[in-house]
């Protein structure tokens, strides 16, 4: 017999078709192709322009009257969304096949193509850094530059963390075969991993599906299948982590950032003392973890829970529905229209335009995501969808992201598309909650409703306790690199149990196999402390909730508003439109109070159905 490739199987327990196989993404606003000459001579355009611009202000920055720094502003305004279609074309095409040669190089090439033109634009924020702050509030407050008054602040915040100008361009130079290299290297590494599943080879993300799975031996399956697969590649995928680590503490002591987390604080546009009070408070309440995943075990008749246990199905009825794609975009169109017919109106956009990417593929990324893309484009969606209820609250998610970036820059340009990550999720969750409520309020037996709290539950956790103690594993993480120098696997495995540990309580039992799940979430090195950003937008929507609950109609329009403010002014600022004082620290605890009130729910409508289940002996 010949040597052929091996199969790639998609056994009957692994998803079935959705209608979602041959939902792609039409690029072409963009470019017809990966090799369209139009990139090449776009390329050479923007340089171009990047040139002149430089010709014409630079060591002139200080001296410009508001007349000129509008003119300045317009003009990078071009440069940034010329060369955005550019860059974005590139990413969203790698997106959807990480091993494609071509769509690869094309990346490479961009991201050596971005570092160049950024060496040449670097000098354009250091020299307005440097003018003296009575001249900078002198020119910012003229009328003319009202619509970019909030990017000039802004910028200099940034102010005590700057380098030379030459010093900015070598970092900026070297990221592109540091960083960014192991960053695309992690990417492709994961992508291309084939897990062993009934005789042939699985993807990821088709594996971690099966965790959601009804069968516990399919899930322990799962999980082992998984583990293995990280274990293989764990030399490659520790170097990695270890490597970015070091390159991250390496620029936070060039620049002078107090901690690992003070860069991300700052690009977010959040006081140390809020992300503080944010991570205290989500810490202080981990019991509403416990409760949940003792409730979980009871409900599912085990002596014991473990982590492949954490996301099965309650065994009830219909407590797995599946969705196929028509119906989760009739869901999603009908939640939206009754809040706002604007909002369907958007997201409609999104189905009619081709705007979407849903079916898994083999190569594919995992996940979901929003590329905001520019304003002389439009947004862009990514799923990989399967027709779980998990799949059509993560479509809504992105798509209350694409509503977001749609009005932001319809609004306010490229520099109000791109909020700051905190405020980044309140769209997108505040779409998730009106998916929910709209399932919830239409579903009559009580069982179905007990296995939609939950899961809408769990959604929560993951979003608020999970991603804190993900924050805090980096923050462990980064500590213990920066104090014991490399780090091997073992090392940074038991750092990820001991913050998941203290996240679950005796709620839950974490198998050795878990501790090895670290090492293929991206987020911890395409964005280092990024995760508690989740947190911050899960609560503040649920505040945002319960303000709409209290006002009705007379909130939408308030909404909509700060939705299309986009990064257009401070983020406490734009809150405070529809009455949220992210000054308060004390803010946090009304969302974790609206969680707890979820879990009280539960509860009670547990025992109401199943009063056997919770009887002591």
């Amino acid at each position: 017999m010949g040597r052929g490739k091996r199969k790639i199987v998609v056994a009957n327990t692994l998803p079935k078709p959705t209608g979602a196989e041959n939902v792609l993404w039409d690029l072409s606003v963009f470019y017809a192709s990966v090799d369209d000459p139009a990139i090449e001579r776009d390329m050479a355009s923007v340089a171009a322009e990047v040139d002149a611009f430089a010709s014409a202000y630079r060591g002139r920055v200080a001296q410009l009257d508001s007349e000129e720094m509008y003119e300045a502003i317009k003009a990078l305004e071009t440069i940034y969304d010329r060369a955005g279609r550019l860059d974005n074309f590139a990413e969203l095409l790698y997106a959807t096949d990480t091993i494609n040669p071509q769509y690869g190089a094309l990346v490479q090439k961009l991201t050596e193509y971005g570092s160049q033109l950024g060496q040449k634009m670097v000098f354009f924020d250091l020299e307005w850094n440097k003018v003296d702050e009575a001249a900078a509030q002198a020119l910012v407050q003229q009328p003319l530059l009202a619509p970019y008054r909030h990017l000039l602040e802004a910028t200099r915040r940034y102010q005590p963390y700057l380098l030379s100008e030459s010093e900015e361009q070598i970092l900026s130079e070297k990221a592109v075969t540091g960083r960014l290299a192991w960053n695309r290297f992690f990417t492709q590494l994961v992508s291309a991993i084939r897990l062993d599943w009934e005789g042939g080879k699985a993807t990821m993300t088709q594996v971690l599906t099966l965790l959601h799975s009804g069968d516990r031996d399919t899930r322990r399956k799962a999980a082992e299948a998984i583990t293995a697969g990280l274990r293989e590649k764990s030399m490659e995928l520790t170097f990695i982590y270890n490597i970015l680590a070091a390159d991250k503490a390496s620029d936070d002591r060039r620049r002078g950032y107090p901690s690992w987390i003070s860069s991300r604080n700052l690009a977010n546009k959040a006081p140390d003392a809020v992300v503080d009070a944010l991570v205290q408070s989500v810490t202080s309440r981990y019991d509403l973890v416990a409760r949940h995943y003792r409730l979980k075990r009871a409900l599912l008749g085990l002596d014991e829970l473990t982590d492949y246990d954490r996301y099965a199905p309650l065994p009830f009825k219909q407590s797995d529905v599946f969705y196929t794609w028509t119906d989760a975009k009739d869901i999603i169109l009908t939640a939206f229209e009754a809040f706002s017919p604007r909002l369907r109106e958007v997201a409609q956009m999104f189905f009619d335009g081709n705007w979407i990417h849903a079916p898994v593929l083999p190569n594919k990324r995992g996940g979901a995501f929003c590329s905001f893309t520019v304003p002389s484009a439009h947004p862009y969606v990514f799923v990989n969808y399967e027709g779980k209820t998990r799949d059509v609250q993560t479509l809504a998610h992105e798509l209350g992201h694409g509503i977001h970036a749609y009005l932001a820059g319809k609004e306010h340009g490229i520099f109000g598309l791109n909020t700051p990550l905190t405020t980044a999720e309140m769209a997108s969750t505040f779409g998730e909650m009106l998916v929910f409520n709209d399932l919830r309020g239409k579903e009559a037996d009580p069982e179905v409703q007990l296995a939609m709290l939950s899961k809408k539950i769990e959604d929560s956790f993951a979003t608020i306790f999970r991603q804190i103690s993900m924050n805090r594993f980096e923050d462990a993480m980064h500590t213990a690199r920066r104090s014991e120098g490399e780090l091997t696997t073992e090392r940074i495995s038991e750092l990820w149990i001991q913050t998941q540990k203290a996240m679950f309580g005796d709620s839950l039992t974490l198998t050795d196999n878990y501790g090895r799940w670290w090492s293929y979430i991206p987020h911890f090195l395409n964005t280092p402390g990024y995760v508690y950003a989740y947190a911050f937008g899960e609560l503040l929507v649920l505040a945002l909730f319960n303000l709409y609950q209290e006002r009705g109609e007379a909130f939408v329009p308030q909404f909509l508003a700060v939705l299309a403010a986009g990064d257009s002014d401070w983020p406490e600022q734009i809150l405070a439109k529809v009455g949220v004082d992210l000054s308060d620290l004390g803010f946090w605890n009304h969302g974790l109070a609206a969680l707890e009130k979820l879990v009280e729910q539960e509860e009670a409508l547990a025992k109401q159905l199943y009063p056997e289940k919770f009887t002591t002996s």
